[in-house]
């Protein structure tokens, strides 16, 4: 006979087995995200990012405009501001706030970012609702347009897209970044609607004499949000990174008063050698913000995968 002990033991297990086979993906999904480091590390750095880039006004000490140290750059000898009371970072070359414009520079990173993730996410919901719910030869023709997109680099394609407007801006960076990123999010949406055609709901809901319109925006399409959610969180550091090469390259804003780092490390290419921290600062922040969407999209597609969920 098994004691009590033992009964009290398995009847206690059962119970927690059955309280976590009962909970919501999504709350199954929250459990092993708040308890995950590479979760937590990833949000962190984001929502840094994003309260320095909100309170940017208010955090930069100068104007990052105006030039309050210009009579400290001797180009002749290739000096520039050095770190000084009041300017943590010392100057650029043209005698600006160093640290200033890298606050104010990460509001323009997180605007370009966002509107062209959320412009790419918008446009491969229409072609992917199209091509997963309609199928025929809607499918076959937006799918072939996207197979030739992704058959192109992202970047090579974004710069492409760039040079073929006649004045580079920031609105002209942000619709070359989102273009490229339409076929990603068409391609994922219509995988996920083809896999609910033959789901139960969708085949009871055709039974019932539902109409297709209505299956398709009331049981396909938001079944099938899910995953495209989630890469958006990676295509965004893909943005973010994209976005700062075209500003690199001379593809975005023309105008240097209004900083962004993807431009500020191109400003900084003639005095590499001599002051590498003009170039260290805004790549390091590029590289540590894409990190942290990276490494909160892939812990929230693994969280969100039903394969991993105990």
């Amino acid at each position: 006979m098994p004691s009590k002990t033992k009964i009290d033991d398995l009847a206690s297990s059962t119970a927690e087995t059955q309280v976590d086979t009962g909970v919501s993906l999504a709350a199954s999904a929250w459990r092993r995200l708040r308890r995950n480091p590479v979760f937590l590390t990833g949000a962190g750095i984001i929502l840094l990012f994003v309260l320095v880039a909100i309170l940017s006004p208010l955090l930069a000490p100068h104007d990052p405009a105006d030039r309050m140290l210009a009579d400290q750059v001797i180009k002749a000898r290739n000096e520039i501001p050095p770190s000084q009371p009041g300017h943590p970072l010392g100057g650029d070359l043209q005698g600006r706030d160093f640290l200033s414009r890298l606050l104010i520079g990460s509001q323009q990173t997180l605007l370009v970012g966002v509107l062209a993730t959320m412009i790419g996410l918008a446009g491969g919901l229409v072609l992917g609702t199209l091509a997963g719910a309609l199928g025929g030869w809607v499918d076959s023709v937006v799918m072939r347009a996207v197979d030739v997109m992704l058959s192109i680099p992202s970047l090579l394609l974004a710069v492409s897209i760039g040079m073929l407007f006649a004045q580079a801006n920031q609105f002209t960076v942000i619709l070359a970044v989102a273009i490229v990123q339409i076929p990603i999010f068409a391609r994922l949406l219509r995988g996920s609607m083809l896999a609910q055609r033959h789901s139960d709901h969708v085949l009871a809901a055709r039974a019932l004499g539902v109409k297709p319109a209505a299956i398709v925006f009331r049981h396909m399409l938001p079944n099938s949000l899910g995953p495209v959610i989630v890469q958006s969180t990676l295509v965004l550091a893909v943005a973010i990174i994209d976005a700062a090469a075209l500003s690199f390259l001379g593809l975005g804003n023309p105008d240097d008063n209004i900083p962004e780092w993807g431009q500020m490390l191109g400003g900084s290419q003639t005095v590499l050698d001599s002051h590498p921290s003009l170039a260290f600062w805004p790549a390091s922040c590029i590289i540590v913000v894409a990190l942290g969407f990276t490494l909160m999209g892939e812990s929230l597609r693994d969280a969100l995968d039903p394969k991993n969920r105990r």
